[in-house]
């Protein structure tokens, strides 16, 4: 009876060991290996679209943020600048909406969540100041940033 119970225990190699599928204890640990061989896809990566779907309708999230963007740099090189820059910057706005409130993205989905969403809603909030603050005629006059430019560039 001894022999049979030793031989049906399972042997620890160190403290942080549990067994694999076929019941051989395995080293797990915590520590990050030190070769990466494969990269974890973005929360929110998935398929937009169920895998039947065509391409398009797979990545339609990115797509339309591309289609605006693309609209609106045409707009840009129609002479439309603040127009097309303003809608620029509204794309990338929706693209952080999208990022919010859908599970799953397609390309839009770069990094964490919450990193997404603040790169594409900072960069867009910025693109959309700037483009109604700029001259001739702003749509958008802060007060004290002449007082900055005054203080900071002098004539004299």
């Amino acid at each position: 009876m001894p022999d049979s119970e030793a031989q049906d225990e399972i042997v620890v190699r160190d403290p942080i060991s549990a067994p694999d599928a076929d019941g051989r204890p395995r080293r797990v640990t915590r520590r990050f290996p030190l070769f990466t061989r494969d990269t974890a896809p973005p929360e929110g990566g998935g398929r937009a679209a169920p895998r039947d779907a065509p391409a398009p309708a797979r990545q339609w999230p990115v797509l339309a943020v591309l289609a605006v963007v693309g609209l609106g740099l045409l707009l840009t090189a129609l002479d439309q600048f603040r127009l097309g820059t303003l809608l620029i910057g509204v794309a990338l706005l929706v693209g952080a909406v999208l990022r919010w409130l859908l599970p799953d993205v397609g390309m839009l989905a770069v990094r964490s969540r919450f990193t997404d969403i603040a790169t594409y809603g900072v960069l867009g909030a910025a693109i959309v100041l700037l483009a109604m603050m700029v001259q001739p005629h702003p749509w958008l006059e802060i007060p004290f940033l002449k007082d900055t430019l005054h203080f900071t560039v002098s004539s004299s």
